[in-house]
This record gives C-alpha cells, sequence and structure tokens, in this order.
C-alpha cells in the first residue's frame, strides 16, 4: 500500500462583505480639508452685496418711454443683449417693460439690433 503525502488544498477564498457605509457628518470628503468651510477664509466677516434699487422705482417713472434711448442704452450691453434682471436691479414690472421699449427702439433704430462688427 502506498500512502499517499497528506497534500493540503488551498482553501477557497471567502467573499468579502461588501461595506457600504456613507461618511459621518463629521468626516471631511476628499479633497475637504477639515475644520474650514468651503472657500471661505479663516477669520473672515460675512458681507452681504447691496442690494440693488431698481432705477425707474427711485426716480418715480411709471412708464418706461421707447423715444428715451439715452436711458435705454444704459440697459443693453455692447453686443446689443438686455442686461438681465439680477444684475441691472430692476423691479420685475419694469424690466418687463423695459423689454419691450428696447424692442420698439429697435425697429426706429434708435437702438441697434447687434453690436457693429
Amino acid at each position: 500500500m502506498s500512502e499517499s503525502p497528506n497534500i493540503e488544498t488551498p482553501a477557497a477564498p471567502q467573499p468579502a462583505e461588501a461595506v457600504h457605509q456613507a461618511p459621518s457628518q463629521g468626516a471631511p470628503y476628499q479633497g475637504q480639508q477639515s475644520g474650514m468651510g468651503m472657500g471661505r477664509k479663516p477669520g473672515g466677516s460675512k458681507r452681504f452685496p447691496r442690494r440693488k434699487v431698481c432705477i425707474f422705482c427711485a426716480d418715480k417713472i411709471d412708464y418706461v418711454d421707447y423715444k428715451d434711448a439715452k436711458r435705454l442704452r444704459k440697459f443693453v450691453t455692447e453686443r446689443g443683449k438686455l442686461v438681465p434682471r439680477r444684475i441691472s436691479g430692476n423691479c420685475a414690472a419694469h424690466q418687463r417693460m423695459l423689454t419691450v421699449a428696447v424692442k420698439r427702439a429697435r425697429v426706429i433704430a434708435l437702438l441697434p439690433f447687434k453690436a457693429a462688427d
């Protein structure tokens, strides 16, 4: 009788359990520095930009006149686009009137449709 050598076969690898844990509230995400807020300088004060006031409301103008090209030019960019309300500071009602006035001024050639090349 031949004796078979006692050879141990390697055990099959056990499947690793997938551990998916959400990062805790205090742990910083990759790329963040702990202890500082995103984009803030340490020791900086909170400054809010000054709220813009509607020029037409401040001057108590009820109607935006399309013939007043000098005033309308302030709300048109060099390329001929209308300046949005969030940048100009106009109220919603005056911005709508301004849009109509600029379009009327363009039709009768008081304002250009686009920038001159």
